[in-house]
């Protein structure tokens, strides 16, 4: 098993976006193509803004490439999220304006992992670099 670090940085609101484009040239360079690199990066764009907005404001980011998949795992230090939002996200109703980024994460992702408790909440996705079963 080889594990490459791509990113590793706390941020705030004023990084996301430069940090969205830095994770895209990562998880472009760890072989991510087409609409499953599009997906990844909207996943993670979502998990940025969720963790400034309901984290507390500041939150870290960790991006590597493993066994043919690329991780990015996003904490903060907000207080937690209720249990029922810990389990998987259920699609939000379409007049819903919020509770949609955990949702989207999961469904852009071909692994989706949350763990949450008072102090912070942790996500982690993941997407394989092809189609093919590692």
């Amino acid at each position: 098993m080889s594990t490459q670090v791509l990113l590793s940085e706390t941020f705030d609101h004023s990084s996301i976006t430069a940090l969205r484009h830095a994770v895209a040239s990562c998880a472009t360079d760890a072989g991510l193509r087409g609409d499953r690199l599009d997906d990844f990066v909207v996943a993670v764009n979502e998990l940025l803004t969720n963790a400034v907005r309901h984290g507390g404001g500041v939150g870290r980011v960790s991006l590597w490439h493993a066994d043919g998949s690329v991780v990015c795992e996003v904490s903060d230090s907000g207080g937690g999220l209720p249990a029922q939002r810990a389990e998987p996200a259920a699609r939000p109703a379409a007049n819903q304006p919020g509770g949609w980024g955990l949702w989207l994460a999961e469904e852009l992702t071909d692994e989706f992992d949350i763990r949450t408790g008072a102090g912070g909440t942790t996500v982690r996705v993941s997407s394989r670099s092809s189609l093919r079963d590692p």
